[in-house]
């Protein structure tokens, strides 16, 4: 016997406004775990893996608004970004040498949620986290470019020092995702 969840429409949207918050905050929290490397001035963080968990069980609008609340909140001022004491904060960290990075989660939270659709399927989740990780890198290679003047410098201060650890953080991301995925979307 099949159930189906109702859900009033009202309680719906508080729901939905709820996750949007959750979410902004979950990223900024991953933020906070910061460990710079040498030679960049970008450090790790937990953020990207953030990121497509939020825009995978969130969906692609939820995961793209969340995304935007996280980006509003730091570019207010909030301490939500990834501590520095050589990054700028607020508004000015956007445009800086992670702001690349940063300006693109938005548009990789819409990706993995997109492409994971509702999380019922490993490969597409993996697809979706595959995408939402290459958005980030290509955001994040499009500003460092402006910065160095050159492919090779880019990628060398912030693509190639994160590959191995993005993909770790892509195996544990997709059965995550692909187990709570389901759960989560048939209640927002």
């Amino acid at each position: 016997m099949e159930r189906t969840l109702v859900i009033d429409p009202s309680t719906l949207i508080i729901r939905r406004a709820a996750a949007v918050v959750l979410g902004a905050l979950v990223v900024a929290g991953a933020a906070q775990v910061s460990i710079p490397l040498p030679g960049t001035p970008v450090p790790m963080t937990l953020q990207p893996m953030a990121v497509l968990l939020v825009g995978g069980l969130l969906g692609p609008q939820l995961g793209a608004l969340s995304m935007i609340l996280y980006l509003a909140m730091g570019a207010a001022g909030l301490p939500v970004f990834a501590p520095s004491p050589f990054l700028l904060s607020g508004v000015a960290r956007l445009f800086g040498p992670t702001g690349g990075y940063l300006l693109s989660y938005p548009v990789a939270a819409w990706a993995v949620g997109a492409v994971a659709r509702d999380g019922s399927r490993v490969w597409r989740v993996a697809g979706g986290v595959f995408a939402g990780m290459v958005l980030i890198h290509l955001g994040g290679l499009a500003q460092l470019l402006i910065i160095a003047g050159n492919v090779r410098s880019a990628a060398q201060l912030g693509t190639w020092p994160f590959l191995l650890g993005d993909l770790l953080k892509l195996a544990v991301l997709v059965p995550v995702l692909a187990r709570l995925t389901p759960t989560i979307r048939a209640r927002l």
